[in-house]
């Protein structure tokens, strides 16, 4: 079910109207559905139901308390990928014993961290930090459990930035070595070999990658068992793909053409690939991050001004790219919508933030109704890799964070104030 929606030409989320809760809290502004992120779960949970899985949620896609305690509060496990991130979910509720920890350039402080709160595993990601975890495990007399991360060389079809698979990424070990350094790592006393990890990317939306990739993880177990490698268990990391395109409908706003998004479910592209992984007989392991909270946020913003000149439209607003920077960063698409929808014509804009960059933009040649200075628009599926990406570039404070249960809307990350820069 979705938690956004038009009703009576204003946007609501859950039961609340949005326009209220920009009126009352202020903007920028980001809005989560509580009930959003507890029924993804449930469908990924679902999902899986009758198969031996850990669900490890990507605590970077969204590192909010209160979210990770929604997330762990539904028994799923976490995958971090820095001392902080370890810290706040151990703190939020995650067990040591369902969590990952993940990254290429883990330092010595976090690996023993890491490894006195008894994670679950390490990803491994290079010969050389295999042999530094198995000093460090030495010297804390503590087992190190692994994954070791294997770099397939899929091509995953999204933007380089959030492509970890192929010859010229630092993710992963090449296939070709893979034995050379198990067969290693069973001879170093402080390692206990569990598994292989692949990991393609982000906001992968095509089924035939991850079936590629998952008969790919299928043959090389087959092939280490039978090189005396016991695989117990298989990471098959994460990246499944959202809608973003027209995940809003109603009859006045525009249609961007995007057909493809239109079926996409995390539920349906883990069904293409569990029965491939499934007939090597391993525990499988997924790190859902976007898959669970992208469609449960929005970014709320005011229109400052309208700009014309002979051939653009501008709408300037109160947000910036340091408070969502995916649009600059990877030219990533956000719908954006009114909150309250009025009968007017649609036109041609680019919507733009206030910060002295020309890459300051969150839509170029965006066909959208047309909105004035004074009034709100949403800023919709940014649940994930929103706030966490967030900085205070041209000394802006960071924006607010609230949780809408129902009829109850709370803050779960206060404003920055201009004193705490």
């Amino acid at each position: 079910m979705r938690e956004f929606y038009f009703k009576e030409n204003e946007l609501w989320c859950e039961n609340v109207v949005l326009k209220l809760i920009a009126e009352r809290f202020g903007t920028p502004l980001y809005v989560y559905s509580k009930r959003s992120i507890l029924d993804h779960c449930q469908h990924i949970e679902e999902a899986l139901r009758g198969v031996d899985h850990l669900s490890c949620y990507a605590v970077k896609a969204n590192a909010n308390r209160s979210i990770l305690r929604l997330i762990a509060g539904k028994e799923l496990g976490a995958d971090v990928g820095s001392i902080g991130e370890l810290v706040l979910a151990i703190e939020s509720g995650f067990t040591p014993e369902k969590i990952t920890f993940s990254g290429v350039g883990k330092r010595d402080d976090e690996i023993e961290y890491a490894l006195e709160k008894n994670i679950l595993a390490f990803n491994v990601e290079s010969e050389e930090e295999l042999i530094t975890l198995n000093g460090l495990a030495g010297q804390l007399k503590r087992p190190a459990r692994i994954f070791l991360r294997v770099n397939f060389d899929v091509s995953s079809g999204t933007h380089p930035y959030i492509t970890t698979s192929g010859k010229h990424s630092k993710f992963g070990v090449d296939q070709s070595e893979v034995k050379r350094i198990l067969f290693r790592a069973q001879k170093l006393p402080s390692i206990e070999i569990i598994g292989i990890h692949s990991h393609l990317g982000s906001q992968i939306t095509d089924q035939e990658t991850f079936i590629h990739a998952a008969h790919l993880m299928v043959q090389l177990v087959d092939d280490l068992r039978r090189n005396g490698i016991p695989i117990k268990e298989v990471n098959f990391g994460g990246g499944f793909g959202v809608q973003y395109h027209d995940y809003i409908s109603d009859p006045h706003l525009p249609q961007d053409g995007s057909i493809a998004e239109k079926t996409l479910t995390t539920v349906a592209l883990l069904e293409s690939v569990i029965p491939i992984l499934r007939q090597i007989n391993c525990k499988i392991i997924i790190q859902p991050g976007r898959s669970i909270v992208a469609h449960a946020g929005v970014l709320l913003t005011k229109v400052l001004y309208r700009k014309q000149n002979p051939e653009y439209t501008f709408i300037i607003v109160d947000a910036g790219m340091n408070d969502l920077i995916r649009p600059s960063l990877y030219q990533s698409y956000h719908q954006i919508v009114p909150l309250a929808i009025r009968d007017v014509d649609c036109e041609v804009v680019d919507v733009v933030g206030p910060l002295c960059e020309a890459g300051d933009f969150f839509a170029l040649d965006r066909t959208m109704p047309r909105v004035n200075r004074g009034e709100y628009l949403s800023i919709m599926c940014t649940g994930a890799y929103g706030y966490v990406l967030s900085s205070n570039y041209n000394c802006r404070p960071r924006p607010a964070e609230v949780m809408v249960d129902g009829t109850n809307c709370e803050i779960i990350s206060e404003r920055e104030l201009v004193d705490q820069l």
